[in-house]
């Protein structure tokens, strides 16, 4: 069954059920705001807590503590007047706070007076050579048949690349007696050093006590070879094995799948195409939405929380989440805000809860040759482009990422741009000699999820709508 808007406008809309969305749309909903929550997933949670209604994983041990935490967000989500609705693909936002939203294949449109954007993020591109194997895939889409459906690997299996989601993937797939040969970590030697200024806030964050305990796990039970500078997945139409290279000597192993990840980026697609001013992190290396202290962004009226604001963890997702829905409240019914927890409390809690991310932003900055690679290796994975391709196209006069499209179509796929975005910008810069900042990222314009011509054509259209388009 298709369940529709019930209404044509809300005093809040916000958009994803991750822990921002479920902490924003419950605050909004506490203080008496209509609140509608839309979220194309089948169920509440976002990625960090997948599953979290319906999982088959019943030991809480086995997904660890942090992960629970997120049924206390649902409760409380469910016990306000938000109206929520799972299954919706959002496909446009704009600054008129005017929403596009696919439901069941019908479009519906409704209006906010104030938007909370918690998209959160998508795994970094990790463009090695064989990359687009069948038998190659993320860390995340494996976490997520893991929380969704207790799938484990079985077969020879490889874990690579770096950052805090991989320690706790390998974790989890050992506890529920899957199995991994080795892990392969890419961390460069020189993060360790570059870190050391920022250990004091992590050691004493905790962070420092839950990946000690989590790492030393793992490391009990899989061989894990560190400093790796190569990698590669080969094998003719499906993975067969994995070389890499780490200190200095060359070796390959057998592999049946190969989980790859280096770490969380914003996603940004969403906000991008309402005209969010974003900016480069050079620490972070992505693009971040330029926000103020109460996660406003430069268009009025959209704010965004969560890790769509910059990567931040799940803990500090749900403090973004209520932040921005007490700057709504505030705005739109100043009277109940006095029911809700004190700003000054909220950014308290904010700066708690980032204590230490420095640190791990520091340590986790993945190696350019895992981000920006050459000749053959694919980049755009939707039009099949190559870094040599791109390259090619720079020398012929391709300045940026949108004169690319001309050239190549990359970004032009179903993903618009998801999964190679950020390899273009870095590529791109890198032959022009110029900064990510100056070399821009893909115009992205909506609708920026894919929707057939079928439901765009059914869209209902006034009579001022007609006569736009055909002449008298």
């Amino acid at each position: 069954m298709t369940v529709a808007p019930k209404r044509e406008d809300y005093d809040v809309v916000v958009i994803g059920a991750g822990p921002a969305g479920l902490a924003a749309a419950a605050t909004s909903a506490e203080a008496g705001l209509s609140t509608l929550l839309l979220d194309e997933n089948i169920g509440p949670g976002g990625q960090v807590f997948r599953a979290i209604s319906s999982t088959p994983v019943t030991d809480r041990n086995q997904l660890g503590a942090d992960y629970w935490v997120g049924a206390d967000l649902v409760q409380a989500l469910r016990a306000s007047n938000a109206e929520v609705i799972h299954r919706a693909t959002v496909w446009s936002l704009d600054r008129n706070l005017d929403i596009a939203v696919s439901i069941g294949g019908a479009s519906a449109f409704v209006k906010a007076k104030r938007v909370i954007l918690a998209t959160g993020a998508l795994e970094r591109p990790f463009p090695i050579p064989g990359w687009t194997l069948p038998g190659v895939m993320t860390a995340g889409a494996a976490q997520t048949m893991l929380k969704s459906s207790a799938l484990v690997p079985d077969g020879r299996t490889v874990i690579a690349g770096q950052g805090p989601l991989l320690w706790l993937l390998a974790a989890q797939i050992l506890r529920l007696g899957g199995r991994i040969d080795r892990i392969l970590d890419t961390t460069e030697r020189g993060n360790y050093f570059a870190a050391l200024p920022h250990a004091f806030a992590f050691l004493t964050s905790p962070y420092f006590a839950k990946g000690l305990s989590m790492m030393r796990e793992v490391k009990a039970k899989v061989q894990v070879v560190s400093g790796v500078t190569e990698l590669a997945a080969s094998g003719d139409g499906q993975l067969a094995g994995v070389s890499y290279v780490a200190g200095g000597k060359r070796d390959t192993i057998p592999a049946d799948l190969l989980l790859l990840h280096q770490g969380v980026v914003p996603n940004v697609n969403l906000a991008m195409s309402a005209g969010i001013e974003h900016r480069w992190d050079d620490l972070q290396l992505c693009w971040s939405p330029v926000l103020d202290a109460s996660c406003g962004s430069s268009v009025a009226g959209i704010a965004i929380a969560g890790d769509g604001a910059g990567i931040g963890g799940a803990n500090a997702a749900v403090v973004r989440g209520r932040i921005a829905a007490r700057a709504a409240v505030e705005a739109l019914a100043p009277a109940a805000a006095a029911k809700l927890a004190p700003m000054a409390t909220l950014r308290s809690d904010l700066a708690k809860a980032e204590r230490g991310r420095l640190f791990l932003d520091t340590l986790f900055r993945p190696a350019p040759q895992f981000r920006i690679p050459s000749g053959d290796t694919i980049v755009c994975r939707c039009e099949e482009v190559t870094a040599k391709d791109v390259l090619d196209s720079v020398a012929i006069g391709a300045t940026g990422p949108n004169q690319l499209k001309a050239y190549r179509r990359t970004g032009m796929g179903p993903c618009q741009g998801r999964l190679c975005g950020l390899t273009v910008t870095e590529l791109m810069a890198q032959a022009r000699g110029k900064t990510p900042q100056e070399i821009g990222y893909y115009r992205l314009r909506a609708p920026v999820k894919p929707i057939t011509l079928a439901e765009l054509a059914a869209v209902p259209k006034s009579e001022a709508d007609v006569k736009a388009v055909v002449r008298g």
